[in-house]
């Protein structure tokens, strides 16, 4: 019995692993949609999905064992198989890092359009046109939605549901619903931005000192120890001897 345990969580996992993957509805929008960090891209955790699923799965029929450890072999693997999805991939944190980078300097560039006179899509296209990249592509999503006639406060709450441009989506779409001035609320936003960007560049410098500190201890501990602890032990112990 305790050997065909193993066996079935290893199937049961494997079996809630890999056959959800050709049926699964997508959850996420295609590129440059709210809400898409960029491509899903495949990732090594992703690629070996099936693996881990079904380690942790027998790693639970291990240490829980019997028939509960089976289901809680399932139940581990399910987690597992969700925490695997859900996990971001390479591609996805450079293009988020771009984004994050981009967003303080377009809505500057934004805000200036407004301040000039233009509509909040004229703007928006200015903006994009000026500063191209991942940023722009999300926000020109919503702009081309604007020039086929879609309805404007839908739009750019859409755009609010970005986890990155939702602040800005969320700005224009209560502007755009009540009629008040837009351009106060965006150059705050553009200041804001501004600022946390400074914040997050100042807190990477500073942890790039506590970084480099461990390797370059690893580095000169053995030349400390060499140099200065092993010829003080050696003269004690020649001084013992004599």
């Amino acid at each position: 019995m305790t050997v065909w345990l193993p066996a079935g969580c290893a199937a049961a996992a494997a079996a809630l692993c890999l056959a959800p993957a050709g049926r699964r509805a997508p959850t996420r929008e295609p590129p440059g949609q709210p809400g898409q960090p960029g491509p899903a891209g495949g990732g090594w955790m992703r690629r070996f999905r099936a693996v881990w699923c079904v380690l942790g799965g027998l790693g639970a029929v291990v240490v829980v064992g019997g028939t509960p450890g089976l289901l809680a072999g399932v139940v581990v693997a399910g987690v597992v198989a969700v925490l695997v999805e859900r996990a971001e991939t390479p591609a996805q944190r450079r293009t988020r890092a771009l984004v994050r980078r981009d967003l303080p300097h377009l809505v500057t560039l934004l805000s200036a359009a407004l301040r000039s006179g233009a509509a909040p899509a004229e703007a928006a296209a200015l903006a994009c046109a000026a500063l191209p990249g991942p940023a722009a592509d999300r926000l020109a999503g919503a702009v081309a939605r604007l020039h086929v006639g879609a309805d404007p406060v839908q739009v750019w709450e859409r755009l609010g549901e970005d986890p990155d441009l939702g602040r800005l989506g969320r700005a224009l779409a209560r502007s755009q619903d009540s009629g008040a001035a837009v351009v106060p609320t965006v150059e705050r936003l553009a200041a804001d931005l501004a600022e946390r960007a400074r914040a997050e560049t100042e807190e990477r410098a500073r942890a790039v000192g506590v970084k480099a500190a461990i390797p370059l201890g690893v580095c000169l501990l053995p030349a400390f120890v060499l140099v200065g602890i092993v010829p003080l032990v050696a003269g004690l112990l020649a001084s013992l001897r004599l």
